[in-house]
């Protein structure tokens, strides 16, 4: 016998009640299916290069047997070109009419590179000097995606969504860095550090057939031949901008000579083996991942500036327990573990927030001139702390420096508080800055 009409939906509406709550948890601009093929380019290739982040230096210890300041030479190679090329990038992006066709041949590009290095060392000549060349170009490459980046991005999300739509991009880079460093070891473990290099390699080919795949309306190449000054000029001008550069490069110069040191430290002062450090530092990927979901409701609550200044004391204030570091074994992992998932949780609002900022306020046709202008000064200080972090550690020891870093870092929110960051709305978005 079956069923009547009212009994087959009343059977049903828990059904439906559940599957709406499900529903009710996947962001809007999700649905949207140009901006989802976006979004799935960026997350393939975040994945990838955290297999790259692992397989890289492995492939420099362990084939080219590289030395410890030819280590430090290879994780200078990927930020260099920011501070070389980004300003200059950045022009040139914004003279280009269709800047997603020089997003997919950067793509495309730097999946040939990274392809040549399992070639290489199945020829059997990797060495060094392939090896720098290679996280040179890749940089290079990325530079010229980066800021290509800014103007897709806004012709894709509606100006109310740009906290969400750089919350779903953080969340991605996030959840990569989660995922991405297991399945590398596990590459690595399965076949060799050059072959898992093409899960890197292939990440980008995916990525730029997502790319192919949508769209969108961009705006048009700026009609005034933009240069360098004008850009800079913007920049010095724009009081919001200016106090939330000075405030990243900031926290930039300083994080980074702790992520520099971190490992070493955490190695020879504390003894801390391999396993333990994995575990440390996957505290700081589940940061990130809790930084990106908590972005959208904070900056509904407290406004874009208020979060941004939040997370420029979030970010180095937990960086005080890693010097601060003493006593029993499982006192040192907590105070190790609070600070990489504090400090991450930090950054990723950082992120959100900087990049909210630029996309809300900078015009189109400048976007990619104040974009790499305002990367190659942001990103240009990891190398000088990569150098400055050596210098100093020699001659005053491993957990001063870390002292002396964590605090310098806190200086960022000073360049915040007599900013106008929290006492203006974002144009045509409707959010407190």
């Amino acid at each position: 016998m079956h069923a009547s009409a009212p009994e087959e939906t009343a059977a049903a509406a828990p059904r439906l009640a559940a599957r709406s709550r499900f529903l009710s948890w996947i962001p809007g601009l999700l649905y949207d299916t140009a901006f989802r093929r976006y979004w799935t380019a960026q997350t393939v290739s975040y994945l990838g290069d955290q297999v790259s982040a692992l397989a890289i230096p492995l492939i420099a210890v362990t084939v080219v047997h590289a030395d410890a300041a030819q280590i430090g030479y290879l994780g200078a190679a990927v930020w260099l070109p920011h501070l070389l090329f980004g300003p200059g990038a950045g022009l040139w992006a914004d003279r280009r009419r269709h800047r997603r066709r020089v997003m997919i041949a950067a793509d495309l590009g730097r999946f040939t590179l990274l392809i040549g290095l399992p070639l290489a060392y199945a020829l059997g000549t990797l060495t060094f000097t392939v090896l720098f060349a290679v996280a040179f170009g890749v940089g290079m490459l990325s530079v010229l995606f980066d800021v290509c980046n800014p103007p897709l991005f806004k012709a894709l999300v509606p100006p109310g969504d740009y906290v969400a739509g750089n919350a779903l991009g953080s969340g991605s880079r996030a959840m990569a860095k989660v995922v991405g460093p297991s399945a590398g070891g596990f590459l690595v473990q399965l076949s060799s550090a050059p072959v898992a290099l093409l899960v890197d390699a292939l990440s980008y080919l995916v990525s730029a057939v997502f790319l192919a795949r949508i769209a969108p309306q961009e705006a048009p190449p700026s009609q005034n031949r933009v240069r360098l000054r004008a850009a800079g000029r913007f920049i010095v001008r724009s009081r919001a901008i200016r106090a939330a550069l000075a405030a990243t490069a900031t926290l930039n110069f300083f994080c980074f000579v702790t992520t520099t040191l971190f490992v070493l430290y955490a190695t020879t002062t504390l003894g801390l083996g391999a396993g333990l450090l994995g575990t440390v530092l996957g505290a700081g990927a589940v940061g990130a991942v809790v930084g990106a979901v908590s972005a959208t409701p904070l900056t509904r609550r407290l406004g874009v500036g208020r979060t941004l200044l939040l997370g420029c004391l979030a970010t180095p204030a937990p960086l005080l327990l890693i010097p601060a570091a003493h006593g029993s074994r499982p006192a040192v992992l907590l105070m190790l573990v609070g600070a990489q998932f504090g400090s991450a949780m930090g950054v990723i609002w950082i992120d959100i927030t900087a990049a909210t900022l630029l996309t809300s306020l900078v015009p189109d046709a400048m976007r990619s001139s104040v974009f790499g202008a305002y990367q190659g000064v942001n990103l240009g200080m990891r190398p000088l702390a990569a150098l400055l972090s050596g210098a100093l550690a020699g001659p005053l020891g491993l957990r001063t420096t870390l002292w002396i870093a964590a605090a310098g870092a806190l200086t960022a929110c000073l360049w915040i508080l007599p900013s106008p960051l929290s006492r203006r709305a974002l144009p045509g978005g409707g959010q407190e800055v």
